[in-house]
C-alpha cells in the first residue's frame, strides 16, 4: 500500500499535536498514528477515545483483553504484536497472553467471559442474545462495563482499519512480538 508515514516533519498542522501525544505515551510515535496523521480527524478521534477507555471502570488487564480479542478476530498484524508487549508490561500472564494470541480460553473465568463477550459483539455486529448479555452480566461486569467494552471495540475498529487498508509496517520495538493469525490446525495445537 502507498500510505505515508508522516512525522512532525511533514505531518498536516491538525495532527501535530496528536503526533506529540502519541510520542509522550509511547515514547516513540508508533507507524498506526503515522499513517493516521494523514486524517487529522481520525488521529484526534482515535487518541481521544483511547485516552478515554483507559478512564473506564474496566482495568488495565481488561481494557487489554478487549484490545487483544479484536485484534485476533480483526486479524491485525500491527495491533497484536504491541498490545502483547503492553499486556506484559501489565503483567497479564504467560498463558493468558499466548491464549489471546491463539484466539483460545483464559485461564481465570471472568477474564475469558470479557473475551468472549467481546468476540460475541464483533461476530454478530452488536447484536448479543439475551443470553449472553446476561453471562457477561453474572461473570461480574455490569450494564456500565457493556458499553465500555464498546467504547474499545471502537477504537480497534479505527486501529485494526486503519492497519489493514494501510498495511502499516511493524515497528522495530514491537518486532519480537510479531504475529500473524493462526491456521486451524495451529490453534487447535495451542489450544489443546
Amino acid at each position: 500500500m502507498n500510505f505515508p508515514l508522516l512525522d512532525e516533519s511533514n505531518a498536516p498542522q491538525a495532527s501535530l499535536q496528536w503526533l506529540a501525544q502519541a510520542k509522550e505515551n509511547f515514547g516513540m510515535i508508533p507507524n498506526v498514528e503515522k499513517v493516521m496523521a494523514l486524517s487529522p480527524q481520525l488521529l484526534a478521534g482515535y487518541t481521544f477515545m483511547w485516552e478515554q477507555f483507559d478512564t473506564t471502570s474496566l482495568t488495565a488487564i481488561e481494557r487489554q483483553v478487549v484490545y487483544l480479542t479484536a485484534n485476533y478476530e480483526n486479524e491485525c498484524s500491527y495491533c497484536v504484536p504491541w498490545h502483547s508487549i503492553l499486556a506484559k508490561q501489565l503483567g497479564m500472564s504467560k498463558d493468558d497472553l499466548l491464549a489471546l494470541r491463539n484466539g483460545g480460553k483464559i485461564a481465570n473465568a471472568k477474564l475469558n467471559e470479557l473475551s468472549n463477550f467481546t468476540r460475541g459483539l464483533l461476530a454478530n455486529r452488536g447484536k448479543v442474545s439475551e443470553t449472553q448479555l446476561q453471562i457477561f452480566l453474572d461473570a461480574g461486569y455490569t450494564d456500565a462495563q457493556v458499553l465500555e467494552v464498546i467504547l474499545g471495540l471502537a477504537i480497534k475498529l479505527i486501529s485494526n482499519y486503519t492497519n489493514s487498508v494501510a498495511g502499516t509496517p511493524l515497528d522495530s520495538e514491537a518486532e519480537s512480538e510479531r504475529w500473524h493469525k493462526p491456521l486451524i490446525e495451529e490453534r487447535k495445537i495451542a489450544i489443546e
